[in-house]
């Protein structure tokens, strides 16, 4: 699947994503620092949809999904490239993926310590307080 806004594309094709320059960039994230690289590219392989951002051939910014595609997604991995960030591709690349005809009707879950008003203006709430966490060992 594929969504253009002028010069740049978002593509689902796993097959495109550089996972060497996303490991990376997601190395230097508060999220996911501390993951093993392996971990991270076994999350990406396992989650059901993946989302590259690219201008031309360039990646330039990333996204995914991990879902039954039918009751529960978590959006995670969202990243902009630094220079590529406030020309609104992560605004594109979330409600690109939010309108995936696969995860229509779905409940949308996300982690964020930073960026709350984004998420609100695509209809994310704080979590009720029934909410349970279990946190990786």
């Amino acid at each position: 699947m594929q969504w253009q806004f002028e010069e740049y594309a978002i593509d689902t094709d796993r097959q495109r994503l550089d996972m060497a320059s996303i490991t990376a960039w997601l190395q230097g994230t508060y999220w996911a620092a501390a993951r093993p690289v392996e971990d991270m590219e076994r999350s990406w392989e396992n989650s059901a949809v993946v989302a590259g951002v690219y201008k031309g051939e360039e990646l330039v910014g990333f996204a995914r999904v991990v879902t039954d595609l039918a009751t529960v997604a978590y959006l995670a991995d969202i990243f902009i490239v630094p220079g590529y960030r406030g020309r609104g591709l992560g605004k594109w690349l979330v409600e690109s993926l939010l309108s995936h005809p696969h995860l229509h009707g779905v409940k949308w879950l996300l982690h964020t310590r930073d960026a709350h008003d984004l998420y609100r203006q695509f209809g994310f709430q704080a979590a009720p307080v029934s909410l349970l966490e279990r946190p990786r060992r």
